[in-house]
């Protein structure tokens, strides 16, 4: 019944005996494990990937990433369920297919393996298709007209890249060594230039970020994401850990409450809401209550004035909330899995935001035309120039560093790395 293995951050040399049926040996109906639809073995040394991996017909995520292979087996592309799969990281044979892993989707890399790979006559026929589609596509653009072209261009979903080194004043989270123990993992960045003023935007923007939370977050226990308004943070910021009684925070549309307290709020209201609607189950964020059981110290990040403005995976805190007024975001990603799940949940958030920010630029939606209870601000026009502003302006990221207590660098995003698994959709300048 097995669904879900994760090997990461080991030695192991090749994935264990008994996952897939041994050489030659006749796999029963579905292979040895028909419901593993999960498999990470990321930054191992795994030295092949056995043409086997296709017994596996569950499989939809595999992470091999950082690893010694030197091919990926054609038997990748008959895995039938899978969509998620991340080779970067090992150093290739086929150089074509080292570059696609690091830039490409899932399903182009398995359409690639599917065809043969490299000098493969298959693979050949298609790349020559691929030639005369890209040549027919440049004469095409040849001959269109100066304007067209500006309209192709604005039309792209562009994010301009920050650097620490050219922002006069970047902001630093520390993270303090007790973190460790209770969720190691966290990903933070600044977002400027995002438009919830007009419309229905800030009412997109919450519900995209609580189905992120369903879908790449599965359910927040892979990761949780918290969006701040960055003009009501004083940096810098330090992620600790406070013991249940200790830990204060006013959450969202509450007020101040220790932590201890407000799990045991929470936990009332969610049995008294499930006994109403007569459910098994509880629902909403009571249901990621449980996360924390056990923890003898509870996560939070912490602004200079000492006042908590985040507690993952519960909430975030009224001090830092996002209104219609806010334009520039300090963006929260943090995990007790992996740093990768962070990257990979912040690359989706920001492509997503991008993606809400051309639709509301391009409906020009004028502000105040619905009742968004989130919203601080009162009806009022839009700047003219904001209702036609073209995405060539883009949203720009700023690197946000995450040092330990002695000022050494953990984690700096965006890398030159990040943004990579979501580049078909998203022209990154850097």
């Amino acid at each position: 019944q097995l669904q879900a293995l994760l090997l990461s951050g080991n030695r192991l040399r090749a994935l264990p005996g008994g996952l897939l049926p041994p050489a030659g040996a006749a796999a029963g109906p579905g292979g040895p494990f028909p419901l593993l639809s999960r498999l990470e073995a990321a930054d191992n040394e795994v030295a092949e990937l056995g043409a086997d991996i296709a017994a596996l017909p569950a499989l939809k995520s595999l992470d091999v990433a950082n690893n010694q292979l030197r091919e990926l087996p054609a038997a990748l592309a008959d895995c039938p369920r899978l969509k998620e799969a991340n080779f970067r990281g090992n150093q290739l044979k086929d150089k074509r297919l080292e570059k696609m892993v690091n830039g490409c989707q899932t399903k182009a890399i398995l359409e690639y393996l599917r065809a043969g790979g490299r000098g493969k006559g298959k693979a050949e026929s298609a790349r020559e298709e691929a030639r005369k589609k890209k040549r027919e596509k440049q004469q095409k653009k040849d001959g269109r007209d100066v304007e067209q072209d500006e309209l192709e261009e604005a039309s792209k979903l562009l994010v301009k890249v920050l650097h620490v080194s050219e922002n006069p004043a970047p902001l630093v989270v520390k993270a303090s060594p007790g973190v460790k123990d209770v969720r190691p993992f966290i990903v933070c960045c600044v977002l400027k230039g995002v438009n919830l003023k007009a419309g229905n935007a800030l009412k997109r923007f919450l519900s995209a970020q609580t189905k992120l939370h369903e879908d790449i977050c599965e359910k927040r226990t892979a990761a949780t994401i918290a969006t701040h308004d960055l003009q009501l943070i004083k940096g810098p910021l330090v992620y600790d850990v406070q013991p249940p009684d200790e830990l204060k925070i006013m959450p969202l549309g509450r007020k101040e409450i220790k932590a201890k307290d407000l799990l045991r709020q929470l936990q009332s209201e969610a049995e008294e809401q499930r006994k109403q609607k007569k459910r098994q189950n509880v629902s909403g964020l009571h249901k990621y209550l449980q996360l924390l059981d056990g923890k003898d110290n509870y996560p939070c990040l912490v602004d200079a004035e000492g006042i908590v403005i985040s507690f993952p995976p519960i909430t975030n805190s009224e001090k830092t909330k996002i209104s219609r007024d806010t334009s520039n975001l300090f963006l929260e990603v943090t995990s007790d899995t992996s740093l990768q799940i962070c990257k990979d949940v912040m690359d989706t958030l920001i492509l997503k935001i991008a993606e809400l920010n051309r639709f509301t630029l391009e409906n020009k939606e004028d502000s105040g035309s619905d009742d968004e209870s989130d919203a601080l601000c009162g009806p009022g026009n839009l700047n003219p120039s904001q209702n036609v502003q073209p995405m060539n302006f883009p949203l720009v990221v700023e690197q946000v560093r995450v040092v330990d207590t002695d000022g050494n660098l953990k984690v700096l995003y965006p890398s030159k790395t990040d943004l990579t698994t979501v580049s078909s959709l998203l022209t990154v300048i850097r």
